[in-house]
């Protein structure tokens, strides 16, 4: 076995799971303007796509009372769709997907050096924030805000209420996690606190309106703060998530660790939740309201790598880094499914399978016939195990790029191999054997 890196400014490649249309060369993402309505679009067919299958989609949507649909590859609108008077300048509330957003807006503020995430709330705050024991109030940390383990009771009356009086001891911080809302919505506040602002608007206009164009405020609606814009803005924000932060060339959010943070598991306790932001692709998960731990994928028909911003009556932002994929939806409740209707977002995937026909959910999310443990990697070794001998195992970023390539001599079907210097965060890898190529989703 020998090892090569990767020249330092190698081409960047198309590896087959980045790229719907099968192709095997790298493709950059495009960026919309940031002032006007200007946006490149693809054509399903030159995709290589069902297009004949998107009707069935967009009826689907239709009569779940969606508002609007739109679809990217690539940065591109392939799919943009509105439903009755609801219009691309028309707007409409995230509400808990703007979570998703507070939590960019929380690692901006980090990097800004304003806190730290394991600060304790109550530096902020003060003591007296909420009704419980203060030793027990110094547990909690913005951290325990931003992954839902504040310990605090979401059994109370009313989950959204930010008051001391309503913000209740129930277990010690990140021995449990909850869906609450009330701990959640303080997190403006503290970076209105620690900014100086007045408004947590004016932080997001300053921070990420000037330099995206993803333009929209956040409104109260009892204690709750929403977010509302325009559609294209919600698809913006997926689309700078889809490139890690970063916005046409200019790193929005540099700090990596928390990005990559952000959209991987956060604790043991919900596997498929990060920093306010859903992950597919775990073995198990949990859903609002109970304290049941289901087993296996949050939504079995999407990609693995998929990780989503979720919200009442089904606002949803779909993130795919191994398909430079992004969608979102708007609009009001489609049917049975609690206060997050995670069952929809996997109907969805549904649809877009077929839609998306060149693509093999078996490769995109192959079996157990491959694996990489440790994983996160723990050391400087990594395994690869696999039911068919290997030739070369490759390590690319979110963005394609080839970071390392390894050459197997032996074709073993299980090899350990060395860990890359200086990586950090969420890498794919690429497994090619005498059947095929598999990819895996690795944490170093």
């Amino acid at each position: 076995m020998k090892s090569n890196f990767s020249e330092p400014m190698k081409k960047i490649i198309f590896i087959a799971l980045l790229i719907i249309s099968g192709s095997s060369r790298a493709q950059s993402l495009y960026f919309p303007p940031i002032v006007g309505s200007t946006w490149d679009t693809l054509s399903p067919a030159s995709l290589g796509w069902c297009d004949d299958k998107i009707d069935s989609l967009l009826d689907y949507l239709g009569d779940r009372d969606t508002k609007a649909f739109i679809l990217l590859k690539d940065g591109k609108i392939v799919i943009e769709k509105y439903y009755g008077t609801f219009t691309a300048d028309s707007g409409w509330y995230w509400a808990s997907a703007g979570k998703s957003l507070t939590a960019f807006m929380v690692g901006i503020a980090q990097q800004q050096g304003y806190f730290s995430i394991d600060d304790t709330t109550s530096e902020y705050l003060g003591t007296g924030w909420t009704v419980c024991p203060t030793p027990k109030e110094d547990m909690i940390t913005i951290r325990h805000q931003l992954t839902m383990t504040t310990g605090l009771d979401d059994g109370v009356a009313d989950y959204t209420c930010t008051i001391p009086s309503c913000l209740q001891y129930l277990a010690d911080a990140g021995t449990r996690w909850a869906y609450h809302n009330g701990p959640y919505t303080l997190l403006d506040t503290i970076i209105e606190i620690t900014t100086g602002l007045t408004s947590f608007n004016t932080y997001v206009w300053n921070e990420l309106t000037l330099a995206t164009g993803i333009a929209g405020v956040y409104y109260n609606s009892g204690y709750n703060r929403v977010f509302a814009s325009k559609p294209r803005s919600m698809a913006r924000f997926g689309l700078l998530m889809l490139n890690g932060g970063n916005w046409n060339g200019n790193q929005i959010m540099t700090d990596t660790a928390y990005f990559n943070d952000m959209v991987n598991t956060s604790q043991l306790l919900n596997e498929s939740y990060g920093y306010l932001w859903w992950l597919n692709g775990k073995d198990s998960f949990m859903v609002p309201a109970t304290q049941m731990v289901f087993t296996g994928p949050l939504n079995p028909n999407a990609p693995d790598d998929m990780f989503a911003a979720v919200g009442k009556n089904g606002q949803l932002i779909n993130i795919v880094p191994s398909q430079n994929l992004v969608y979102i939806r708007m609009g009001n409740s489609p049917g049975p499914g609690g206060a997050v209707p995670l069952t929809f977002n996997d109907t969805i995937w549904q649809y877009l399978n077929d839609i998306m026909c060149n693509v093999s959910m078996d490769e995109v999310n192959p079996g157990k016939e491959l694996s990489i443990y440790p994983n996160p990697v723990e050391g400087n070794e990594f395994n690869v195990l696999s039911e068919q001998e290997i030739d070369q195992v490759q390590i690319f970023n979110l963005r394609g790029q080839l970071i390392r390539t390894y050459i197997i001599d032996d074709h073993s079907k299980s090899i350990a191999l060395e860990k890359p210097i200086d990586l950090s965060g969420m890498y794919i890898v690429e497994v090619c054997t005498k059947v095929g190529k598999v990819y895996r989703k690795i944490i170093f």
